[in-house]
């Protein structure tokens, strides 16, 4: 078996417009998390001790284009609130819409920032999220121990990520990858990083020193309109086929085409929409509090 050549693959291109179309079913999941986080050292569920000096810190991996990060506002709007993201265009939509002051006198900012290297300074969050990012980032887990070295004692680190990697729309999107009319053109478009099962997580997150709640879930998203499943992963999944077909209008025209034609017999239209089953994985880990 001969392995194939590494082809360094050029960061994707992001469509803050694109991604979101389906804002609803995507915005869902992080509220789903959101519900489950504990209140944070310093403050409390929706609010700070009026005249607290030192606002708690949130910092939020993978904004995108800011919209749940807005949401972390109205949960703790006292916080300063830091949204990190390693797109140009995610960034400028999220400062455009979202960075400002907060309705309880905290802050929203958004930053340049990517995962696979973000390192915060010892204690200094109360709360690190992310959502919908760690598929994007290759062992990813073994940075869990820099940023829960981040979070202030008694602290939260908390993340939602797909975990439909084994769906028909992401399989078709990888055979026909690496089908001959693309093998070689989109060598760099192949994804690479992937999630861990909610046991190996779980088992992560306590060797460091946390308690941890890990679980799953399975959204029977309902998507309107024609071939909406396509749709949706114009938005997320295929971004890396997308911008590196860029330049080539005729030859993204044929692969659109091709996949096009696999999900519509993958994921037939019914009397409803089209479903779309979205498997998701969340966890949260609290740091320990210093005790006595």
């Amino acid at each position: 078996m001969t392995s194939e050549p590494t082809v360094p693959s050029a960061p994707a291109t992001w469509d803050p417009q694109q991604y979101l179309r389906h804002s609803g079913h995507r915005t869902r999941p992080f509220l789903d998390l959101l519900a489950r986080i504990p209140d944070l050292p310093g403050q409390g569920g929706t609010g700070g001790e009026a005249g607290a000096v030192h606002p708690i810190r949130i910092a939020d991996l993978g904004c995108g284009a800011g919209n749940v990060t807005a949401l972390l506002a109205d949960r703790w709007p006292t916080a300063r609130i830091t949204g990190f993201d390693n797109s140009p265009e995610m960034l400028a939509a999220a400062e455009r819409d979202h960075a400002g002051p907060t309705r309880g006198g905290g802050h929203l900012d958004f930053r340049p920032g990517d995962a696979q290297d973000w390192t915060p300074r010892p204690a200094s969050y109360a709360l690190i999220v992310s959502n919908a990012l760690l598929h994007w980032v290759p062992d990813h887990a073994a940075s869990f121990g820099r940023w829960i070295d981040g979070l202030t004692p008694g602290g939260t680190f908390a993340f939602q990520a797909p975990g439909n990697f084994a769906a028909p729309s992401h399989t078709l999107l990888a055979d026909l990858l690496t089908a001959p009319r693309w093998h070689q053109r989109l060598a760099g478009a192949r994804e690479r990083a992937a999630v861990l099962e909610p046991t190996d997580y779980l088992n992560r997150l306590m060797d460091l020193g946390c308690t941890a709640d890990v679980w799953e879930t399975t959204y029977a998203q309902l998507l309107p309109g024609e071939d909406p499943v396509l749709d949706w992963l114009k938005g997320t999944t295929l971004r890396p086929v997308l911008t590196e077909l860029a330049d080539d209008e005729e030859a993204r025209e044929e692969f659109i085409g091709e996949y096009r034609e696999l999900l519509r017999t993958a994921y037939p239209r019914g009397a409803h929409g089209t479903v779309y089953p979205f498997r998701r994985i969340f966890a949260i880990a609290r740091k320990a509090a210093p005790t006595g």
